[in-house]
């Protein structure tokens, strides 16, 4: 029971945190959502530091799966499904956007880890990048330094996009999102490559 209680104890707070974010949410307002007095909630958790921790702390054991799933197979589906897990992400997990600077003034570790997971990210990004023109999907690096670029204009589109289309009054959904950062890549691809987009990645998202 007290495993439970302290589940929809953070699932409470996440949903809280997305429509209001992480400053303007008390410890009442997650009592209140999750249907149990102060006092109960203050048995699972001392305070909210500790809420926000713990929720923070699921947001990274998520974050690292998908990092996790890493060339799971060798063609661009590999990448297009980590695409999916990380859309599924940020729209689980508005708030981290929004209270990016708050996090980054009040909980200083929180943002240490971060920043530990956005290096990995990058890292990622690029071995990518580098694996797909050893297979012959993409084209060597034809300026010096541009696939460096690319790989962060990619991590950009990942991780702000969703914000963008909000403020534009655009769509957020997932096709949007993957033909977002697809469209960054697609002018490097080979003709090999273009043929496996036609049939690795296309098919399963209409299929979606």
């Amino acid at each position: 029971m007290g495993t439970s209680t302290k589940q929809r104890i953070l699932d409470a707070a996440i949903r809280l945190f997305n429509e209001s974010g992480v400053a303007n949410v008390r410890l009442q307002h997650i009592a209140d959502e999750s249907g149990i007095s102060v006092g109960n909630l203050a048995y699972h958790f001392k305070n909210k530091e500790a809420i926000v921790s713990s929720v923070y702390e699921r947001l990274f054991e998520e974050f690292a799966h998908i990092l996790a799933s890493y060339l799971l197979n060798p063609t661009l589906s590999d990448f297009n499904q980590q695409l999916t897990q990380y859309y599924s992400f940020f729209t689980r997990y508005k708030f981290y956007l929004i209270d990016l600077f708050e996090v980054e003034r009040s909980y200083p570790n929180i943002m240490d880890r971060w920043h530990q997971m956005v290096g990995k990210m990058l890292i990622q990004i690029r071995k990518r990048l580098d694996y797909y023109v050893q297979r012959g999907v993409l084209q060597p690096e034809p300026i010096e330094g541009i696939y460096d670029s690319l790989t962060r204009s990619i991590w950009m589109s990942i991780v702000f996009w969703m914000p963008q289309q909000v403020l534009k009054g655009q769509p957020t959904t997932e096709t949007h999102f993957k033909q977002g950062v697809w469209s960054l890549i697609s002018p490097y691809m080979t003709q090999r490559g273009r043929e496996e987009y036609a049939t690795e990645v296309q098919p399963a998202d209409i299929m979606r």
